[in-house]
């Protein structure tokens, strides 16, 4: 006799694998709580090296504290820069995310553990030397006084960013440094349940990051939005891809059914990029391509809830202070490695295994 999967078993949608102190998605009401403070109310006010306080010690650091855990994550780029040589050919893949997935690999060779600091600052320094390298570039030397998102946008552009640049890249970094137990932070946590080390986790997590369906789609968000290239142009090609069947980018979420609230943290980082004097014209685009899209699927698709996700505006944010396409996806790993590095540490407290049950659905023996 075949058994029958639990109800909402499909994915594990419904299905609770841990209790975590890390985060909280609430997707009926569009809120995403980060240790107790709500995103819209932490991005902006808070730096990386707050969240990494935040996630890793469970209190947003005082001055002291940040200034420490700034010069650790700085240590972590300058360890890693010094590794570049020594790394073979993992940067040279032609898909980012594998380069980024084979250079963090290396740094688990060694006997003694990396920190989640220098685990951080690693992954800027590899995403920014595979970007130069792309561009046949040498890579550029960390800066230890500069903090992680001014620090990464100089190593990947070449000089130093404004402070608004750096402001909105602290912005993007915090607001997906965590996210529930989405695909990669659930592949970290099975790996740390079986003991092994915390690259291990790390590297599982950004294999699943590189699949289209996770962390994936803010690169084709701003292919979309150079297809329209202007606003009274929406309507009219949001319609002839729905009619294709084609998906519209950066719209609906698994989880939401409402806007995502990091939507809204990243256009109004975005706007205020804008009235600082950084100017591509995207944004206005943008909002109306978002409001073109919710009604035209809400029109064809009223029993579901579409409404734009992280990705929408991630592509005009990242776009906007200087980091090029290719690299969208590693520039969201090097925020969300804070929260994996977080999980891993949770999942090795409980001590368990994480071994979920399957169906049998094969023929039975004769």
């Amino acid at each position: 006799m075949v058994s029958k999967a639990a109800p909402g078993a499909a994915g594990l949608d419904g299905i609770v694998a841990a209790e975590t102190r890390l985060s909280e998605v609430d997707g009926e009401r569009g809120r995403l709580v980060l240790a107790g403070h709500d995103v819209e109310r932490l991005a902006g006010a808070a730096r990386f090296e707050d969240v990494c306080g935040l996630l890793w010690d469970g209190a947003l650091p005082d001055a002291a504290e940040r200034e420490r855990l700034r010069a650790s994550v700085a240590s972590g780029r300058l360890l890693a820069f010094e590794e570049l040589g020594r790394i073979g050919d993992a940067l040279t893949a032609a898909d980012a995310t594998a380069a980024l997935r084979a250079a963090m690999g290396h740094l688990g060779l060694g006997e003694a553990e990396p920190a989640p600091a220098s685990l951080a600052g690693a992954a800027a320094v590899f995403a920014a030397a595979w970007s130069r390298a792309r561009e046949g570039k040498p890579p550029v030397a960390p800066d230890p006084a500069l903090g992680q998102a001014a620090d990464l946008l100089r190593m990947i552009r070449g000089n130093a960013p404004s402070d608004e640049a750096a402001q909105a890249l602290d912005t993007y970094l915090v607001t997906v440094s965590d996210h529930g137990m989405n695909a990669s932070t659930f592949a970290a946590r099975i790996v740390a349940s079986t003991g092994s080390d915390r690259v291990s986790a790390i590297v599982a997590a950004i294999g699943a990051l590189k699949g289209p369906l996770h962390g994936g789609a803010p690169g084709p968000v701003l292919d979309m939005l150079d297809a329209i290239g202007a606003p009274e142009r929406a309507v009219e090609w949001l319609d002839a891809e729905l009619r294709a069947g084609r998906r519209i980018m950066g719209m609906g979420h698994r989880i939401y059914r409402v806007r995502d609230p990091r939507a809204a943290v990243l256009e109004a980082a975005a706007l205020r990029l804008e009235r600082s004097g950084v100017r591509t014209g995207r944004l206005e685009l943008a909002r109306a391509v978002e409001g073109a899209a919710a009604s035209a699927l809400a029109a064809r698709h009223p029993e579901r809830s579409l409404c734009a996700n992280v990705e929408f505006y991630t592509a005009v944010l990242l776009d906007a202070v200087g980091i090029p396409r290719t690299l969208f996806t590693p520039t969201f790993a090097v925020g969300r490695i804070v929260g994996w590095c977080a999980h891993v540490a949770e999942q090795r407290a409980t001590g368990r295994l994480i071994r979920p049950a399957s169906v049998y659905i094969g023929p039975a023996p004769s």
